[in-house]
């Protein structure tokens, strides 16, 4: 604890950058991948070539590309933009499968009824698809955070600076506190992260709430009821064919 305290505005530090770069990726990500799964779905083959070679892309080694990336952009190999544009392409390759599946899940009669009522393409995807895939695309783009904020650590092994920054050091020095502060710390980032991508959904996709509420009590009978002495049907305890008594006797 004493090494934490004194340190503290270090760690800080070192969490605000982790977050500096761990969300512009998320978000370019999120960007990114929503119109490329859209057009992706327009035709079969386009489908299978971007989603498949999306999965190629995530499978390359992710600090291979913070080396080679400073050639290919122009920019210094300590810059945080090439982590930041690494992870944008990791998360998008991740989001573009899921956001695919979900315009794909899309009941095709309700894009018809949309059609109908004269939506153009662009209308149709912003007040019809888009709000039903959104559940699913917000699920994708929580597995890309956290996939995306755990990533951000491998840049300190090429020297850009984040919480990986205390792996690196408690690593060459031996020290298990700095490497458990890390680590603790990634854990925290990452579920501040979650919640809020579940605020800012709550927030723009209302219809995503749960809709589960208190029971409703039981129905109150029908104002005629006590007047006329009939009983309602619908109660769950008489059959209909139930006979009922009444102010006039037994029917």
């Amino acid at each position: 604890m004493t090494w934490i305290s004194t340190n503290l505005d270090y760690i800080l530090s070192l969490a605000w950058q982790h977050t500096l770069i761990a969300a512009p990726a998320v978000l370019l990500s999120l960007l990114v991948s929503v119109p490329v799964a859209r057009l992706a779905n327009a035709t079969g083959w386009g489908r299978k070539l971007i989603v498949g070679g999306s999965s190629l892309l995530y499978a390359i080694p992710s600090l291979a590309v913070f080396v080679i990336l400073p050639g290919l952009i122009g920019t210094r190999i300590l810059d945080p933009v090439n982590v930041v544009v690494a992870l944008t392409l990791y998360g998008a390759a991740l989001l573009v499968r899921s956001a695919s599946e979900a315009f794909d899940a899309v009941d095709d009669e309700l894009l018809t009824a949309a059609t109908a009522q004269g939506h153009s393409a662009w209308q149709r995807f912003w007040r019809v698809e888009l709000p039903l895939a959104g559940e699913s695309i917000l699920a994708g783009t929580r597995v890309v955070s956290a996939s995306t904020i755990s990533l951000v650590s491998v840049g300190a092994l090429i020297g850009v600076q984040s919480l990986g920054t205390l792996f690196t050091e408690g690593y060459s020095r031996s020290f298990l506190t700095e490497i458990a502060v890390g680590i603790v710390g990634t854990v925290i980032l990452a579920v501040v992260f979650d919640v809020v991508l579940q605020v800012a959904a709550a927030v723009l996709m209302p219809w995503t709430r749960s809709q589960d509420g208190p029971r409703r009590g039981r129905r109150p009978a029908a104002p005629d009821a006590a007047r006329t002495g009939t009983a309602s049907t619908d109660d769950a305890g008489l059959a209909p064919d139930a006979p009922v008594t009444t102010a006039g006797g037994t029917r």
